[in-house]
């Protein structure tokens, strides 16, 4: 049989908190109502908790330590056939070659039958009040299993934390604070909504799906967008209706602005996790009308001669 640290997988050493540490994790992977398809679970399971019952009991621990009781808390070596003697009616003493101990020495059996019969208070003459043998408690009562749910947050909530509201099983509706800096597949755990137990019911664990937008794209905490301008605002300059996730604002076109040029919309970002909003990125890109006569002809008419070559930074 393993030995009960190295079920829980504690130190010797090791006190009681990383003990019950260790319990409650394994206990959580290994729970029967985790594992109705896996019987192994269920074994393992209880040799988990018979190891957390003796180590956490000072007194079975040290006896353990000693080598005194095995790892089901029985007596090392106590053997109950014995010869026809053994523990009867003599209020807890065993006499003569009979009892299996020889020599007719007097032994005092209590300490022994304590292990067997569970550390409660032992009377001469009886064993009243003992709790199971090996003095095995019952595996601590669990809180009911977590719930799992799925989010859909609109990209511009998600930027801007809106509230959200989430409907669970049975039909209640409760609502939901984003975190700042929240990202896709974030877990949110909604404490006591999840399934009853006998220890409380477990939790409601919310992951958070954010919906991809048409023309917004997240960057850390910032926001880009490609914004279409006509020739005539790149050359001339001028204010422009701009979308962004707090609603739309105007934006002052510089004159002779070219594709690529980006402007920056200050606090118009995701809320980061400091609680300060990144910003929005404006990327202007000109848009030329197909087939514009007018244009074809202004052209045609403008010569370039002079002007600079716009590839020259490219050494063509």
């Amino acid at each position: 049989m393993a030995d009960l640290y190295s079920t829980l997988g504690v130190k010797r050493d090791s006190d009681e908190a990383a003990i019950k540490k260790a319990y409650r994790k394994l206990a959580k992977e290994l729970h029967p109502d985790r594992n109705r398809d896996n019987p192994a679970a269920a074994e393992k399971f209880a040799k988990v908790t018979q190891a957390y019952d003796i180590l956490t009991d000072k007194d079975k621990r040290a006896r353990y330590d000693r080598g005194e009781i095995d790892e089901d808390g029985n007596p090392r070596g106590f053997n109950f056939g014995g010869g026809g003697g053994g523990a009867g009616g003599s209020g807890g003493y065993a006499r003569g070659p009979q009892g299996g101990f020889g020599g007719g020495e007097e032994v005092d059996l209590s300490e022994v039958f304590e292990g067997l019969f569970g550390g409660g208070t032992q009377r001469r003459g009886g064993f009243g009040g003992f709790g199971g043998f090996g003095g095995r408690r019952s595996a601590p009562p669990q809180k009911g299993a977590d719930s799992s749910y799925r989010l859909a947050v609109s990209f511009e909530d998600a930027a801007t934390l809106a509230d959200q509201r989430v409907t669970l099983q049975g039909g209640k509706t409760v609502s939901i604070k984003l975190p700042k800096g929240v990202e896709e597949g974030a877990k949110i755990r909604l404490a006591g909504q999840g399934q009853p137990g006998a220890a409380g019911n477990g939790d409601a664990i919310v992951t958070i799906a954010i919906s991809p937008h048409r023309f917004y794209t997240r960057d850390g905490d910032h926001i880009r967008l490609d914004l279409p301008i006509s020739l005539d605002e790149a050359v001339l300059g001028g204010k422009v209706k701009v979308p962004t996730v707090d609603g739309p604002v105007m934006v002052a076109i510089p004159a002779g602005s070219s594709s690529g040029k980006t402007l920056r919309l200050k606090g118009k970002g995701f809320t980061g996790k400091s609680g300060t909003r990144g910003d929005q990125l404006v990327t202007l890109m000109i848009e030329i009308p197909a087939g514009d006569a007018e244009l074809t002809a202004f052209i045609e008419g403008w010569s370039r001669k002079g002007k600079g070559n716009p590839r020259a930074g490219l050494g063509v």
